[in-house]
């Protein structure tokens, strides 16, 4: 006669979320909390990669404005312009993130 049939699981390896069994259902106060919560943690996310990305485009921009002859100089007119102003308003974007952090 042969033992029960045994298959290896694959180990989580994406933190699988452990649901407490002693506390009760959530209610839905506390489900729209939680979903509210995560929703304001993926717009914070989106809001820092575009922060990453303002911030990768200025200095594509300085190096668009200091490349010489190779660029047309109207071309290293704007991209300075975007140089300075795009870092400007990746720090304006953290600011608001922080201040609305705190609320």
């Amino acid at each position: 006669m042969s033992g029960p049939h045994l298959t290896v699981v694959p180990e989580e390896t994406a933190g699988a979320e452990v649901y407490n069994l002693t506390r009760g259902p959530e209610t839905t106060a506390q489900r729209l909390q939680r979903l509210q919560q995560e929703a304001r943690q993926l717009a914070r996310e989106e809001v820092e990669a575009l922060e990453r990305d303002l911030l990768a485009l200025g200095e594509r921009a300085q190096q668009i404005a200091h490349g010489g002859e190779a660029y047309a100089v109207g071309l290293r007119e704007m991209a300075s312009r975007l140089s300075s102003e795009l870092p400007q308003k990746a720090q304006s974007l953290r600011a608001i993130l922080e201040r609305t952090a705190r609320d």
